[in-house]
């Protein structure tokens, strides 16, 4: 919808400004016409008949016709101007209308995977608990035979992912329920870490942190589902960057929004798969959903901010999170 704080073509303030375009044309050619006239009687050209001045008739000749000329013009360049206002007005209801569609079309997407993830939990999450079952049991009446243990712990391990599987369909499917309170980046940091180090320890990796964390503004977030986005960009970070290497924590403060940022050493994200990968079930890992940073992205823009990568200076990817600052927060020096 049009911004009601700013004037239309009927406001008050738009209909006096188009006036006072005019009369000022008005007023500008009248007196461009008293200036050729006094221009041209000292240039020597006289304007008398039978002895009589005439160039007050000849300056109101000039001044009434550049007058009118001048009107004209402070029309047309009012007209012009609304006729970009109307347009601008036209194009602001247009992309509301195509984002009013695309909302609208996501919901009835989301609508329909959560009645199939809740169909789907409903059939295989029994069945799948007891072949988990049927698995666990025979490994444990068979712990010498090699093949038999083997053959266990693919089984478990399969049931788990596909049970991940149906998980993930369910959260992302699932409306999101926000308990946003204001929230210390450092303390966020603190605990996404905590989290993630069985994915960063068997790699040998070190964590690198923006040393000013903790002088930043305070966001307003759900502290749980913010800390789930941030140990999913950890894990992600980890599994693509080399052993030994680094995976960096920043975060700045800039115009009200707080920047997060995770960023690997890894081998980056090429530029035509950057936008897709936040679409669900798009992965380029041959075990993964496809649903992580479409859940990720969900529930940051849930929050009001945004979730995007990009590379990183030194090679890699970096994914920033973008979140507004907690009302009353003061921006860090």
């Amino acid at each position: 919808m049009t911004d009601a704080s700013k004037p239309t073509d009927g406001h008050p303030d738009q209909l006096w400004r188009g006036i006072r375009l005019r009369w000022w044309g008005c007023m500008v050619g009248i007196a461009g016409g008293i200036f050729d006239t006094v221009a041209l009687s000292s240039l020597g050209v006289s304007f008398a008949t039978n002895g009589w001045d005439g160039r007050p008739l000849i300056a109101a000749y000039f001044g009434a016709s550049f007058a009118g000329l001048g009107y004209l013009l402070g029309a047309l360049i009012e007209s012009q101007r609304r006729e970009r206002r109307a347009n601008a007005v036209v194009q602001e209801q247009t992309e509301a209308i195509a984002a009013a569609r695309a909302r609208l079309a996501q919901s009835e997407k989301l609508a329909a995977l959560g009645q199939l993830a809740a169909t789907v939990a409903h059939e295989v999450r029994n069945p799948l608990g007891v072949m988990r079952s049927a698995a666990q049991t025979l490994a444990e009446t068979s712990p010498d035979d090699v093949d038999t243990a083997q053959a266990s712990s693919f089984i478990i391990e399969e049931i788990d992912r596909l049970a991940n599987v149906v998980n993930s369909l369910l959260t992302f499917a699932r409306p999101l329920h926000i308990e946003a309170r204001a929230v210390d980046v450092a303390e966020l940091f603190d605990r996404a870490l905590l989290l993630a180090r069985d994915e960063l320890t068997p790699k040998q990796l070190r964590v690198e942190r923006t040393p000013h964390a903790a002088g930043l503004p305070l966001v307003e977030a759900d502290p749980d589902l913010l800390c789930q986005v941030l140990l999913g960009l950890i894990a992600n970070a980890a599994e693509a960057a080399p052993r030994g290497s680094a995976v960096s924590l920043e975060a700045r403060a800039t115009d009200g929004l707080v920047h997060l940022a995770v960023i690997d050493a890894g081998p980056g994200i090429a530029p035509e798969l950057r936008a897709r990968i936040f679409e669900p079930f798009y992965t380029t890992r041959p075990r993964g959903t496809g649903l992580g940073l479409a859940i990720a992205r969900q529930i940051i823009e849930a929050h009001g901010g945004h979730l995007d990568v990009d590379a990183a200076p030194g090679g890699g990817a970096r994914f920033t999170i973008r979140l507004p600052a907690a009302r009353g927060a003061a921006l860090a020096a």
